[in-house]
């Protein structure tokens, strides 16, 4: 195989890419925060390794070396936009008698990943890694990694990720060990200050299938009906709400309830959902049903976060135009029950 692609056989090299390409899209998205970002950079990848393959010795894996070219990429591309971010990232809450405001760019804010195409697996991709893969494309996660300059986030992908040794990772970054070793423990410390205490995984699989149901059928039925009150009961204390590319968000289920009910749920307007799952954890698909016509159309992908069995954080990305990306049609299909996109193990999040 080796020989047949160095000598520029397209389907040996197709065959050799083609067990990475969903692995190596997730590490440019966890690197870029977008998911039109990675593609670029794979796309880039691919066709640098194409054009590459013949200076590639066999010193290390073809998975080493694929990775190398990804990450390599993805730092060109940090190179040329500003970091992304999320609203609570980007400023304080905003008091609830405020609308949201006017959006801001798009391309300041991470985006959400669809999880069906990927597939990921659950747990970690070697022994070696600190993070399982699921978890380290949850929205809270990849935002954390977007606060890391770009070295020290390719640094901590690598080695805490998917578990490369520091001799490959500095290999990779054309660094030195000790070099990588420092830059990890700096981005380790930033990165701890910016998770959250429990990931969604270990959450979704704590709850278990019964309980999950539960939540995702009363979040719909509140959804559906317009319902603030029997919505923030779901939340907790805390709560927040953002709606990028909004850069408006609110804390707290008093100013989360005010402004539900002043805007989206205005005169207990109702709002169809279905359940998915991006960036491995529960999300929802909200339609609106316009007010001149009642036509029902796209309106937003919304991921949210659990604390125990409450919900901690909505997130509500305003784009109906990536709808498609998540297989999603222009009506609700009437889906009520959520299945994360890889397996769930016995007992796990499967609704």
């Amino acid at each position: 195989m080796k020989a047949l692609v160095q000598l520029g056989d397209e389907r040996a090299f197709g065959e050799l890419v083609a067990g990475h390409r969903n692995e190596l899209f997730a590490h440019c998205y966890r690197m870029l925060g977008s998911p039109q970002d990675a593609e670029d950079a794979l796309q880039e990848t691919l066709l640098r390794a194409w054009r590459g393959i013949g200076g590639f010795e066999g010193r290390s894996s073809p998975r080493s070396w694929l990775y190398t070219i990804a990450t390599n990429a993805s730092l060109r591309a940090l190179e040329r936009r500003p970091r992304r971010v999320i609203p609570l990232e980007h400023g304080p809450p905003a008091e609830p008698h405020e609308g949201p405001g006017p959006p801001l760019a798009e391309s300041v804010w991470v985006q959400p990943l669809a999880d069906e195409p990927l597939a990921l697996p659950d747990g970690p991709a070697s022994p070696e890694a600190r993070y399982e893969q699921r978890e380290s494309v949850e929205l809270a996660f990849v935002a954390a990694l977007q606060t890391l300059s770009a070295r020290q986030r390719a640094v901590l992908i690598l080695r805490d990720v998917l578990g490369f040794s520091a001799r490959e990772t500095a290999a990779a970054l054309d660094s030195s060990p000790a070099s990588i070793d420092s830059a990890l423990q700096r981005a380790r410390r930033t990165l701890d200050s910016h998770l959250p205490e429990r990931s969604q995984q270990a959450t979704l699989r704590a709850l278990g299938d019964r309980r999950l149901a539960e939540i995702v059928e009363a979040y719909m039925d509140a959804w559906g009906r317009g319902d603030t009150a029997a919505l923030v009961e779901l939340l907790a204390e805390e709560a927040t709400i953002s709606m990028p590319p909004m850069a408006t968000w609110y804390r707290g289920r008093d100013a989360v309830a005010r402004f539900l009910s002043s805007w989206p749920m205005e005169n207990d307007r109702g709002w169809p959902c279905e359940p998915l799952s991006a960036n491995g954890q529960l999300a929802f698909a909200h339609y609106e049903i316009r007010r001149d016509d009642g036509r029902v159309v796209p309106h937003n992908i919304s991921l949210i976060e659990l604390d125990g069995e409450r919900i901690a954080g909505i997130t509500a990305f305003l784009s109906p135009e990536i709808f498609s990306d998540f297989g999603l049609g222009q009506q609700p299909s009437g889906r009520r029950s959520f299945r994360p996109a890889s397996g769930a193990g016995e007992g796990g999040p499967a609704g």
